[in-house]
């Protein structure tokens, strides 16, 4: 049997590595060689005859396998593969059952009856009496992040951990309970000394919110309904002018791609003098693309204002100081200061925001209004330029038939 255990650190070595998604940062091969030697550190202790010792190894080495098709019933998983395993090496079918039952014991659900079940599930479950158990935890908290998207935080995990340790956990083995539950003790200490500080932490911020909330109900605020009317209507017509800029770009690549198309193989044929015919329909489309072009261009092109104001300006509350084009030339202080003027004066913080809604409705129309032509001259143009070209085939074919 020993040979076939060899063979198996090998097997498991190889096909953990092989195949095993590097999500699992915890249920690794790293886990499964700390099992194997928690579980020969159990055999030494309890003295546990060579027969069952062999079980228990081929158990350790095997038992977290089944990780390579995801947590959900990996145990049964990591069964069929150690099963195949096991026979490839001729192990007798009774062992095998053994090692089998061995295996769906280290699920948490399943409670250990005979020695070697309470020795594999004390092997399994060894990290939490150690002394690196908090780095361990880390890395299983991480593992569940990426492969199962159960997040924690910092004070919902340790709470968690603290109710595994404390009702849903204990070792089966006097070996383990002599030489792991004080460590395992002093591991669940720990974690409610840090609970205890974090919600104490909790209850400060939870405090200062309240009091920071208290003083901001004093301050006299811009209505909250006023607020979203502002943001909506600012919002809406922000995203509304990128669609115009997107229509107005596509049109512009359209066109662009027609006249290239139109000089590449259209044009060059057109020094042929049977193709006279196609000069006029050839000029009146490139004349509707151009424009289209233009029109395109017109619409997305930007205004450029002074970028410059006055302090009489501001006290006359004449600039709107959200626009950036009232600005960009200023100095930083004086911009500050400005800045500082309105945010004291709700009404004219109010008279700003009106003011940059109402530019903004501008442009949008000059936009709207432009890209609508746009439209109109793409579109009566194609329709005129395939009559052109219809009416010069026509005309052509009958002056050949003559």
């Amino acid at each position: 049997m020993d040979t076939v255990i060899a063979q198996a650190e090998k097997y498991v070595v190889k096909f953990l590595n092989d195949n095993l998604d590097s999500k699992y940062l915890y249920h690794n091969l790293a886990h499964t060689q700390n099992v194997v030697k928690k579980t020969q550190e159990l055999i030494e202790g309890l003295e546990v005859d060579k027969e069952s010792a062999d079980k228990l190894l081929l158990t350790a080495w095997l038992h977290d396998t089944g990780y390579i098709k995801g947590s959900k019933n990996h145990e049964a998983e990591s069964v069929k593969i150690a099963s195949k395993f096991l026979k490839e090496h001729n192990v007798p079918e009774k062992d095998i059952e053994d090692i089998n039952s061995l295996i769906m014991v280290t699920k948490m659900e399943n409670q250990p009856n005979t020695k070697l079940e309470k020795i594999i599930r004390d092997a399994d479950a060894a990290h939490l009496g150690s002394k690196n158990f908090e780095d361990l935890a880390e890395l299983l908290r991480k593992e569940w992040e990426l492969t199962e998207n159960r997040i924690f935080s910092e004070s919902d995990w340790i709470a968690e951990n603290i109710d595994f340790l404390s009702t849903k956990h204990r070792f089966y083995t006097d070996y383990a309970s002599a030489n792991w539950e004080k460590t395992k003790g002093r591991n669940l200490s720990q974690l409610m000394k840090r609970h205890k500080k974090l919600i104490q932490e909790e209850g400060k911020l939870e405090q200062k919110k309240k009091e920071l909330d208290f003083k901001k109900s004093k301050i006299e605020l811009p209505e909250r309904g006023v607020e979203t009317m502002f943001r909506v209507a600012l919002r809406n017509h922000i995203t509304l002018s990128d669609i115009a800029d997107t229509k107005a770009n596509i049109l512009l690549s359209v066109n662009a791609i027609i006249i290239s198309v139109a000089l590449s193989n259209l044009l060059p044929k057109l020094d042929n003098p049977s193709n006279q015919y196609l000069v006029y329909p050839t000029i009146v489309f490139l004349f509707f693309t151009v424009v289209s072009m233009v029109l395109s261009v017109l619409a997305t092109r930007p205004n450029v204002t002074k970028g410059k104001f006055s302090k009489q300006d501001v006290a006359d509350k004449k600039v709107n100081l959200l626009f950036f084009g009232n600005f960009h030339q200023m100095q930083l202080d004086e911009f500050q200061w400005a800045m500082k003027e309105m945010m004291k004066d709700r009404d004219y913080l109010y008279s700003s925001l009106t003011k940059d809604l109402y530019f903004l409705g501008l442009v949008l129309n000059r936009k709207y209004g432009l890209l609508r032509m746009t439209y109109s001259v793409f579109m009566v143009g194609i329709v005129i330029s395939v009559i052109a070209f219809a009416i010069a085939f026509q005309t052509s074919g009958g002056a050949v038939s003559i």
